[in-house]
């Protein structure tokens, strides 16, 4: 008997930067609460999922050497979890995952987060279920904190472990310079710095998301600078001292600020404009402090499937015996 196997299915992720993270005390479950507000950026990864004989990931592009292609892989975990909870045997989920990344590893921009999002937008519509974004934004809160902001996109508050997320009005396009490190950084590692630190003295704790919320609403980049704080910059310069010359490269090149992006070691330079932003990327590059330098805007919208145009020719669905 004939099968007709669907066409592949591509979907395009966007990385994230923390405008403000604020990190509160240990939860009972380990965790840290957080009041986080965070922007989705024009920095992207390519995820395709399709229909396989035999199950398996790929990864291609910036990283792919560090990205694990076994079961432990945040993207295949999406699979397992997105298959249960349709009532399908993971087991029996044969899964081609290929992803072509851009977002560094280990950068904290949540690149394996966005990835783990893709694959359950791609896997939506390669089975053709009739799943909203809500119910899938479930299932992505089971994977990880930044899987279902990855997953909506845009700028949002995030609560709780950042899992929460309440969307958040953004009248401007924001011009970003990323500054990618020469070696990833664990998150853990930079909370348990975090909490070292915390025990030995008591670091300046960030306060209140209401100034950066009417900050992005009144589109201002110059008022939003001034408000740019994430209480796990300390930990990441303690881990990597290299970042305070990156993070002061970036200002004296012309950015309005500079931070560390989450757990880092990425750090992101706000600019003015879009102009001043190829202007900074271009000086930054020659500084010496960085591995690679990328230009991005925000805020884009979360994992969403590319279709017409974007796609390469079509072709027609395979037919397996």
């Amino acid at each position: 008997m004939l099968a007709v196997v669907p066409p592949p299915v591509t979907v395009r992720v966007p990385a994230k930067v923390n405008l403000h993270l604020a990190v509160r005390d240990v939860r009972a479950d380990g965790y840290h609460e957080l009041a986080t507000v965070f922007q989705a950026l024009s920095l992207t990864d390519e995820v395709t999922v399709a229909s396989a004989e035999e199950s398996g990931i790929e990864v291609t592009g910036e990283g792919a050497d560090s990205v694990p292609t076994d079961q432990s892989n945040l993207a295949w975990r999406a699979v397992t979890a997105l298959a249960s909870h349709v009532g399908r045997d993971p087991d029996d989920a044969k899964i081609r995952v290929i992803i072509k990344k851009n977002i560094p590893v280990a950068g904290g921009m949540a690149g394996g987060s966005a990835d783990a999002a893709a694959v359950l937008v791609g896997l939506a519509a390669l089975w053709r279920l009739e799943i909203g974004r809500d119910e899938l934004a479930e299932v992505a809160a089971t994977l990880g904190s930044d899987v279902p902001f990855a997953l909506h996109g845009g700028t949002a508050l995030g609560t709780g472990r950042g899992e929460e997320l309440v969307p958040v009005l953004t009248r401007h396009t924001f011009h970003w310079v990323l500054a990618f490190d020469r070696q990833g950084l664990s998150t853990p590692a930079v909370f348990a710095e975090l909490d070292r630190l915390r025990a030995e003295g008591d670091p300046p704790r960030l306060g209140s998301t209401e100034p950066v919320l009417e900050a992005l609403a009144s589109g201002d980049p110059n008022q939003l600078a001034l408000l740019l704080g994430n209480d796990l910059q300390a930990a990441a310069v303690s881990l990597r001292p290299g970042l305070r010359r990156t993070l002061r490269a970036g200002v004296n090149a012309g950015a309005l600020a500079g931070i560390v992006s989450g757990s880092g070691p990425t750090c992101a330079f706000l600019c003015s404009d879009a102009d001043s932003a190829v202007r900074v990327a271009a000086e930054l590059s020659g500084a010496g402090v960085c591995r690679t330098v990328r230009v991005a805007q925000g805020p884009v919208p979360g994992a969403k499937l590319v279709t017409g145009d974007d796609l390469p020719r079509s072709t027609p669905p395979q037919v397996h015996a």
